[in-house]
């Protein structure tokens, strides 16, 4: 098994009307739902990019580099991610382990009206073991609790895409639980800050590359 670095050129041009309205909507709730915590924050949770992701799952979508339309988000909050990948048409879910988080996404994606399968619980497997250990002080990968695939009655090698936004340190924990546990063929999206969105394929054989443009670059 292996990870693939893809190179993919995100889609260009004015966004659409209602992808524009439900990012802005977004992140105004998601403006609110900080100043209203200000006692009580919840430290992990730090929104992405919202449009450089839809640009890059719509970008994915259009050159078919996806083997098909299965969306997972591990640490949806909002489920901000979840709901732009609806809307470029991916059958989409997130799973989430704070419950304010969950139910703040359900309205979300509620108001308008997209078809996102949500989850509360821990998007870790039950088995990660020490695939889950993370060396750094501050981690915020939650093990224990529900296990969000089995409440989605799905496993994690049923989601053709997996989008996660790592924490510095994380990186390489969410590398390995995609590596481990997620489909071949499979696609890891992650968000790197200014570094901005980075796409892996998991692969078995390296050989498949000749038959996947866009494909190239060792990962590890």
């Amino acid at each position: 098994m292996a990870l693939v670095r893809i190179a993919i050129e995100p889609t260009a041009g004015p966004l659409p009307a209602i992808v524009a309205r439900f990012i802005g909507e977004a992140n105004a709730r998601i403006d609110r739902f900080h100043a209203t915590r200000v006692k009580r924050p919840l430290h992990g949770f730090v929104p992405s990019d919202f449009e450089h992701a839809w640009r890059t799952l719509d970008a994915l979508a259009k050159a078919k580099l996806p083997s098909g339309k299965s969306f997972c988000e591990w640490g949806c909050g909002f489920a901000a991610v979840a709901g732009l990948a609806r809307l470029c048409g991916y059958d989409a879910a997130g799973i989430e382990i704070e419950r304010d988080l969950l139910d703040e996404a359900r309205r979300l994606t509620g108001d308008f009206a997209l078809d996102v399968a949500l989850a509360l619980g821990s998007f870790v497997p039950q088995d990660a073991g020490d695939l889950a250990a993370c060396n750094e002080e501050f981690s915020w990968i939650v093990e224990g609790g529900p296990d969000g695939h089995a409440v989605l009655r799905r496993d994690p090698d049923d989601f053709d895409v997996v989008f996660a936004y790592p924490w510095p340190g994380e990186e390489e924990v969410i590398e390995r639980l995609f590596e481990n546990f997620a489909a071949s063929d499979a696609l890891l999206v992650t968000f790197h800050g200014k570094e901005g969105l980075r796409v892996l394929r998991k692969v078995t054989d390296l050989r498949c590359l000749t038959r996947r443009p866009g494909d190239g670059g060792m990962r590890r």
